[in-house]
């Protein structure tokens, strides 16, 4: 099944910040699938010392943590 949603957000588990980030992201209703960057070992070389990143699909920007609910709505047009 395609990915429909319009972003992703690049995490791990047992990443707290990433946990942080997705809560953030959750009150706003933003559409998003999660992409563990484990599973993927070109994931895990590009961003393992950037998680939480939010990839906007449209364009391929990318929202690097820290950002908060303001920096989210903006690049999101939440």
């Amino acid at each position: 099944m395609p990915n429909t949603s319009t972003f992703i957000l690049f995490h791990t588990d047992a990443c707290h910040l990433c946990e942080q980030a997705q809560a953030l992201i959750s009150t706003l209703n933003i559409d998003f699938v999660l992409q563990d960057i484990c599973d993927d070992e070109q994931l895990a070389q590009r961003y393992g010392v950037r998680i939480p990143v939010l990839l906007r699909q449209a364009d391929g920007a990318e929202l690097g943590w820290p950002f908060d609910n303001e920096q989210l709505q903006q690049f999101t047009g939440a």
